[in-house]
């Protein structure tokens, strides 16, 4: 089977022509296996896909095309209305974020405690620092006035949760800058519990390149040079 170890990118299978050579092609959307309701997502165009294969498909066969280049994953689940972010909201929205990232790194540290494989040991050291400082604040629905006090007064705590989900989404490439595709799966899980997410990477973008630079990203989360 000549396509066996044959990859190609989301939204196309292999194909073997007549002479055994594998290719890719666009996956037929039609084709895709039946999902569950749980499994539909929303694209950029408003539209509830029955699943990714589905949806990277029919952005596959409208290569070339504008829609094309604008059909990205917007979230996970079956589109819904979506509250405008209001000046206010993503005014605040950094704080909650750096707070919640500094607890996913708690949580992962404590699940590591038991079983190793999450962090690796290097992350293990920097977040054994924070999960160690008693002046650290405890996981809570906190108000906006807390959070911001204790950013202020705690600062050290939130550098190292902002710079490590920026590298840990930094991946298709390693280039020290976000794509669209890069933030997606950050993204399209947050969407329906965090309306603001996509004004806030909007303008995270500072020169509109549609790249978030290392620098672009800590200046969003309020993370000094």
């Amino acid at each position: 089977d000549t396509c066996r170890n044959f990859h190609c990118k989301r939204g196309k299978v292999c194909h073997a022509d007549k002479q055994g050579k594998p290719h890719c092609i666009c996956q037929d959307p039609a084709a895709c296996p039946p999902t569950k309701d749980y499994e539909h997502v929303c694209g950029t165009d408003n539209k509830t896909y029955d699943g990714t294969c589905q949806l990277f498909g029919t952005k596959c066969q409208l290569e070339g095309t504008k829609m094309g280049r604008q059909l990205h994953l917007d979230y996970m689940g079956s589109c819904k209305y979506i509250p405008p972010c209001t000046d206010y909201e993503v005014d605040q929205f950094p704080l909650r974020m750096r707070d919640w990232l500094k607890n996913i790194l708690i949580q992962y540290y404590e699940r590591d405690l038991n079983t190793s494989g999450i962090l690796t040991e290097k992350q293990r050291n920097k977040v054994k620092k924070i999960y160690q400082n008693d002046k650290r604040l405890v996981a809570g629905d906190h108000p906006v006035e807390l959070l911001l006090h204790d950013f202020e007064k705690n600062y050290h705590m939130y550098v190292y949760p902002v710079h490590w989900q920026f590298h840990r989404l930094d991946q298709h490439p390693v280039d020290r800058l976000l794509t669209h595709s890069e933030l997606a799966p950050l993204r399209a899980s947050l969407v329906p519990m965090e309306h603001c997410i996509t004004r806030f990477f909007q303008e995270c973008d500072g020169d509109q390149d549609k790249l978030i630079a290392l620098k672009e990203w800590c200046h969003c989360f309020g993370i000094k040079e």
